[in-house]
């Protein structure tokens, strides 16, 4: 291999370890989830806190991460990015209440906010439009080793030590992360834009208000006046945000790329993906545990069907992506998760046998698979190199705010249709929650269509 080639190969894994890291520690939690409900004795509703405030955080920092990067260097801010992330780690590891251990994860999240966006755009930058298609594919398939190891890691670890050490496995990755980037990453610099100190406030406050308002809606133990009041003002300080953003000459969110139907149709694709995925996340292996009384460690196995295509199946799909289009690739994904998920649902029950589930599992991975390169590549081609980070940025914040909204939503519906009591009770709001997630995957192929075809 020559220089150039060595070269392109170290950028590729060391911006895929970026994503597999933030991945990782979202899914390495789902299988802890029901020790760490235990340990705390909570609720599942309280639960969800423990996910969502990490990804309310990313979103909440993500643009204003991005624009740092832009200005001070992708490579540099990257790097701390990673030392937050792993601070934020040990702390998780130390918790000893559900309070302090969501504090932690607002810490981790402050790392992983430029960890995903950045390592994007390092990416997007180094290579050729022509390219970036196989490129983002392996690097989602290497970010989908995440979604293998991390439910199976974390069964394993919840069933031979404690919950706790999921999050100590953090620091020496992004101990040999960090020192690698150092040496191996190229730097590169978006626009040096001015960074608005009221634009930065704006976003963060409106981005994790609201949020948290959906998220506690799900609550019996909340304030329903105060949490409305607190979400209808986070709406009214978005709305401001990006009021001032059309005014701008230099906006932390450039709101001209939502002139191009490609971006526009990409980004709310991107997020009804997500918002779909996360759902499933958070009660999959909650199924496995309480209705099939599977162990911590057999459930993450008994996910690796549906996680174990990303690694088997993405980076043939960057290839397909670039040959066929982004408009075929997306499509057909969003659909097969879409019927995934709803299989998913018209199959659960209390009495059946998991090999009943691993086709529709299989089917939900592969969708996931196709889907996600594909709307990545849409995206970042609407947008000049020098505009990758901001466009990185934009997509990451619609995939994330998905992430946690899918999580709400699914969580409500779970409450308004089952219970944890019983098997029976469990199921059917995990169906309804089924449904839901596979509502919202085939919705996203209203978006999906504007992409390009490739024709």
């Amino acid at each position: 291999m020559n220089r150039q080639g060595t070269q392109t190969k170290w950028i590729l894994i060391l911006t895929s370890l970026g994503f597999f890291m933030s991945m990782m520690d979202s899914m390495i939690v789902t299988t802890a989830s029901t020790a760490i409900r235990l340990d705390f004795r909570i609720t599942v509703g309280t639960l969800q806190w423990a996910l969502n405030a990490y990804n309310i955080t990313i979103a909440a920092v993500l643009l204003v991460g991005v624009a740092l990067g832009e200005r001070y260097g992708r490579r540099r801010v990257y790097s701390y990015g990673l030392v937050i992330f792993t601070l934020g780690s040990i702390l998780c590891a130390l918790a000893t209440n559900i309070t302090w251990l969501i504090i932690a994860r607002v810490v981790e999240g402050v790392g992983a906010s430029v960890m995903t966006p950045l390592s994007m755009a390092i990416l997007s930058h180094a290579l050729p439009v022509s390219e970036r298609g196989r490129a983002l594919g392996i690097w989602s398939g290497i970010g989908g080793l995440a979604l293998i190891v991390g439910p199976s890691l974390g069964g394993l670890i919840v069933a031979r030590l404690s919950w706790q050490w999921i999050f100590w496995i953090n620091v020496p990755v992004g101990v040999v992360a960090l020192g690698l980037t150092g040496r191996l990453l190229p730097e590169s610099y978006g626009r040096r834009e001015r960074l608005s100190g009221l634009d930065a406030s704006l976003i963060m406050v409106a981005s994790a208000g609201l949020i948290w308002a959906l998220s506690a809606l799900t609550s019996a133990q909340v304030d329903r006046v105060v949490v409305m009041s607190i979400g209808v003002g986070s709406g009214l300080l978005g709305a401001w945000f990006i009021w001032r953003q059309k005014q701008a000459a230099q906006p932390l969110m450039t709101l001209n790329f939502f002139h191009s139907a490609v971006f526009r149709g990409g980004n709310w694709a991107t997020f009804l993906l997500y918002a779909s995925i996360y759902g499933v996340v958070f009660f999959l292996p909650q199924f496995f545990q309480i209705v099939g009384q599977a162990n911590a460690l057999t459930a993450g196995l008994e996910l690796l069907p549906w996680t174990g295509t990303l690694v088997m199946v993405a980076p043939f799909t960057g290839w397909a992506v670039d040959r066929f289009g982004e408009r075929r690739m997306a499509m057909l994904g969003l659909l097969n998760q879409g019927v995934g998920y709803g299989a998913l649902a018209g199959l659960a029950a209390p009495t059946r046998g998991y090999g009943w589930y691993v086709g529709p599992l299989i089917l939900a991975g592969c969708g996931l698979s196709m889907a996600g390169p594909a709307l990545q590549k849409a995206v970042l081609s609407t947008v000049a190199p020098v505009a990758l980070g901001k466009a990185s940025g934009i997509y990451n914040v619609f995939r994330l705010l998905g992430g946690a909204i899918g999580t709400t939503l699914a969580v409500a519906v779970f409450g308004y249709f089952g219970r944890v009591q019983t098997a029976v009770t469990f199921t059917q709001g995990f169906q309804a929650a089924m449904i839901l997630a596979a509502g919202l995957s085939l919705l996203g192929l209203w978006y999906a269509r504007l992409l390009t075809s490739g024709d």
